[in-house]
């Protein structure tokens, strides 16, 4: 049974970087598209960024279009985002969710079962 898990969250000034990790295990991430949510202070859970399960196809939302790059690892069973220019909006909890066989763009988040416990990210001067 696939199992993730983020790493990378932290406190960084406004317009430094980050890059968050989200490694599977239990199973092979080839045939699962990852997406990356936050979830900010009192709102709902988000899409951030998309990435298939042979990186061929990857979509982000408006907000961090730009700022914000998707990748992964097949070889590592891992996915990034490297989070550049980062903003005060930024600041949320941040999780990686698989679904297999999928393409981009992920499901709303109700909708999505495999889910990493999250890491933090604040951006505050």
């Amino acid at each position: 049974q696939l199992q993730l898990m983020e790493s990378g969250g932290g406190s960084v000034h406004p317009g430094g970087s980050l890059r968050l990790s989200c490694e599977a295990s239990g199973s092979s991430l080839d045939n699962y598209a990852i997406g990356w949510f936050r979830q900010g202070p009192g709102k709902e859970r988000e899409k951030v960024s998309c990435i298939n399960g042979d990186g061929s196809t990857r979509s982000s939302v408006n907000s961090v279009e730009g700022r914000f790059t998707i990748s992964r690892d097949n070889r590592r069973n891992t996915a990034y985002l490297q989070m550049n220019s980062l903003k005060p909006e930024d600041t949320a909890v941040y999780y990686c969710a698989a679904l297999h066989g999928s393409s981009c763009p992920l499901p709303a988040a109700r909708y999505l079962e495999i889910w990493g416990p999250g890491t933090p990210v604040t951006v505050s001067s």
